[in-house]
C-alpha cells in the first residue's frame, strides 16, 4: 500500500460502501428476500469500483439486469432440460459480454452481467427454482443498488474533485479476441462443472471463478486471485467472530446490523487504501455480503456457511487458475488470438 492514510474522498467513499451495503442487507432481512445476495452485494460493487455514479453508468446496470432477465427467462423455458445445449448458449452470452469488456467502452454492463447471468442461469437450472421471482430479484436489487448510489453520492458527496479517468487502452484485435475468449471459455468451463456437481451452495466460489478473470489477462487474474483468496480468509473470519460474539442472538436484527456496518467500513477502507480496483478489500467486503445476504438466517448455522464458502473458493481459485493459464497458452498458439508480443 502506498500509504496507510485515507484522503478525505477516500474516508467519504469507505462510508458511502458502509451505509450503503448496510441497506441493501437491512432491505434484505426486513423483507426475508429469497436472493438477498443481490441486494446486498450489487450497492458495494457499485460504490466500490465506480468512483461516481452518473446516468451512463445506471444504464449499463440496468441494461445488464434487463439482458440477464430475458436470456435466463428464455433459455429456462427453451433448454431447461438440456444442460449441453444452454451451456453452448451460455458460452456465446459470455462471449459478447466479455468483448464488451474486453474493448473497454461499457466495462459495466459486461462485467456485471457476465456475473449475474452465470449465477441466475445455475440456479435457473435447478426444478425448484422460481425463475419468475429469481428474475425479478435481479431487477429489483439492481434498480435499489443504483438508487442507494445516487442517495449516497448526495448525502456524503466527495470533497475534492475526481481525477480523470485514465483512457481506454489502445488494444489489437488480436488482444481483444484473446481477452473475449479467455473470459467466456473459463465462464462456460465453470458454469458446467457447478452443473455437473450440483454445486447449488457455492455462490461464492462460483462468482470467485469469474471475479479474478476482470484484469482480462492471465497475468492479472493471477494477481487478483491471490488477493481475492486472501480477501476470502478475512471475510470468512470476520463473519464467524460475528456469530461467535453474538453466540444465541446473531439472527437479532438491531445487534448484527451495526456489527454488519463496521465490518463492511473496515474492509472499505482497506479496499480504498489498495487502490487497485477488485483487491483484499473487495473480496473481503463481497464475501461478508454473500455470507449475511444469503446465508444468515435463524435456521443456518453461519459456522457452516462460512467454512464451507472459504473451502470451495480455495479450490475453486486454484481451478480457475489452472484452466486458464491453459486457455492462455492455447490462444497464444494462434496469430489470430495472440495476447501480445510471443
Amino acid at each position: 500500500m502506498a500509504t496507510s492514510v485515507l484522503s478525505e474522498n477516500g474516508l467519504r467513499q469507505c462510508l458511502r460502501i458502509a451505509f450503503g451495503g448496510s441497506i441493501g442487507f437491512l432491505v434484505t432481512a426486513l423483507f426475508d428476500l429469497s436472493y438477498g445476495v443481490f441486494f446486498t452485494v450489487l450497492p458495494m460493487l457499485l460504490l466500490g469500483l465506480v468512483p461516481m455514479i452518473n446516468r451512463q453508468v445506471a444504464r449499463q446496470i440496468l441494461a445488464a439486469s434487463v439482458m440477464c432477465g430475458l436470456e435466463v427467462g428464455i433459455l429456462a423455458q427453451i433448454l431447461g432440460g438440456h444442460s449441453v445445449l444452454m451451456t453452448m448458449v451460455a458460452f456465446v452470452l459470455f462471449l459478447y459480454r466479455f468483448a464488451f469488456m474486453a474493448r473497454g467502452t461499457a466495462f459495466l454492463f459486461g462485467a456485471n452481467g457476465v456475473l449475474m447471468l452465470s449465477i441466475m442461469l445455475h440456479y435457473a437450472s435447478y426444478p425448484g427454482t422460481d425463475v419468475n421471482n429469481l428474475i425479478a430479484s435481479n431487477f429489483f436489487a439492481s434498480i435499489l443498488a443504483i438508487a442507494i448510489a445516487f442517495v449516497m453520492h448526495a448525502i456524503i458527496p466527495n470533497k475534492e474533485h475526481n481525477a480523470a479517468p485514465p483512457p481506454l487502452p489502445d488494444k489489437s484485435p488480436n488482444r481483444v479476441r484473446h481477452e473475449a475468449i479467455l473470459g467466456a471459455t473459463v465462464t462456460t468451463l465453470s458454469f458446467l462443472v457447478f452443473q455437473l456437481f450440483d454445486l447449488q451452495d457455492s455462490i461464492s466460489a462460483q462468482a470467485t471463478t469469474i471475479l479474478v478473470l476482470f484484469p482480462m489477462n492471465w497475468n492479472g487474474a493471477l494477481t487478483y486471485a491471490r488477493k481475492r483468496a486472501a480477501g476470502t480468509l478475512i471475510g470468512v473470519m470476520f463473519g464467524l467472530g460475528v456469530q461467535l460474539l453474538l453466540y444465541g442472538w446473531y439472527d437479532i436484527l438491531w445487534l448484527i446490523v451495526p456489527l454488519f456496518w463496521l465490518g463492511v467500513m473496515l474492509f472499505a477502507r482497506i479496499h480504498v487504501l489498495e487502490a487497485s480496483g477488485a483487491g483484499v478489500g473487495f473480496g473481503a467486503m463481497t464475501t461478508m455480503g454473500i455470507l449475511f445476504g444469503q446465508y444468515l438466517s435463524p435456521a443456518q448455522d453461519l459456522v457452516y456457511s462460512g467454512l464451507y464458502r472459504l473451502s470451495s473458493t480455495f479450490v475453486a481459485i486454484i481451478a480457475a487458475m489452472m484452466v486458464c493459464y491453459l486457455v492462455h497458452k492455447l490462444l497464444n498458439q494462434f496469430e489470430g488470438t495472440r495476447f501480445g508480443a510471443a
